[in-house]
């Protein structure tokens, strides 16, 4: 077992590290701070963080204080879906939170357009707001843009639609092996889109723990189950964000091992075993964002 710093190339030629630090719920108090700076001196070089989080302001902090330089780390940021008609301003805030010229990527955290008061805005579209993350590239503040929260389906109407010209370099998703999305997961790989998994333990408190198969297969390999868990979405090819704010869980989910056949197979049939999970779901205007 050891420090998984591996990179893969976007689409866009960007190069990103495939293990990053998530940093949702990292929002007691210094907390968001203190995990990034911790994951930067031990070997992580790619941070995840989003407006919505409120630790913009943390992160930028975590990032001074390790001393790593600016053009060593991989820093994603992402647009709420308040935001979702003033990209360009909504960028600008957060790089004046974070302390930086730009991010190397910027997501749509979500296919959904809000209304101040919370309200779907049932007049914009995810595909405008696609298209003014677009012109953002030219501006240097952003290296890469893609998306977070896409389905197959809204992919394809993304994709079908003649002004989108910049394919996105990632899709962000829930992913483990309750959420394994194998449909969506080879859809992506046809596209040449990055599949970048949050929440693969299973999300808050890592309730994949609990699972026999999980817990079987980090004994039989002699690593711990958050291990088991991070290495399988490795394996599928996807850029993985476990999130920690406890020190020594976040130098130990940057290590990462190669799964036997069997082991990795037997995880990617769990979902038929137990049933999907799906824990990241919010009904804005009383509907699901997934189709």
């Amino acid at each position: 077992m050891t420090k998984n710093t591996q990179t893969v190339k976007l689409n866009s030629g960007a190069i990103i590290p495939v293990v990053g630090l998530g940093t949702w719920q990292a929002t007691e108090k210094g907390a968001a701070a203190n995990a990034t700076k911790v994951a930067l001196e031990n070997g992580y070089r790619h941070i995840d963080t989003a407006a919505i989080y409120g630790n913009e302001e943390e992160v930028g902090q975590g990032i001074r204080d390790s001393g790593v330089p600016r053009s060593e780390i991989y820093v994603t940021t992402k647009l709420w879906n308040k935001d979702q008609r003033n990209a360009e301003e909504a960028l600008n805030t957060s790089l004046k939170k974070l302390g930086l010229d730009y991010v190397d990527l910027y997501l749509i955290h979500w296919p959904r357009a809000l209304k101040a008061d919370g309200e779907v805005d049932t007049e914009w579209s995810y595909i405008e707001t696609y298209k003014s993350l677009q012109k953002l590239l030219s501006s240097g503040k952003v290296k890469s843009i893609g998306v977070s929260n896409f389905s197959k389906s809204k992919l394809q109407k993304l994709l079908a639609d003649p002004e989108v010209t910049v394919k996105p370099a990632v899709n962000q998703i829930e992913s483990h092996p309750l959420l394994p999305q194998h449909e969506l997961h080879d859809y992506l790989k046809e596209q040449g889109i990055i599949a970048e998994a949050y929440s693969p333990l299973g999300s808050t408190g890592a309730p994949l723990f609990k699972y026999e198969t999980v817990t079987k297969i980090a004994a039989k390999n002699k690593v711990e189950p958050a291990t088991v868990l991070i290495s399988w979405n490795v394996q599928r090819g996807a850029v993985v964000l476990p999130k920690s704010v406890t020190d020594s869980r976040i130098i130990s989910n940057l290590e990462t091992i190669v799964l036997p056949d069997e082991d990795f197979e037997e995880l990617n049939k769990l979902a038929d075993k137990e049933g999907i999970v799906r824990t990241a779901d919010p009904k804005w205007g009383g509907t699901s964002v997934f189709d």
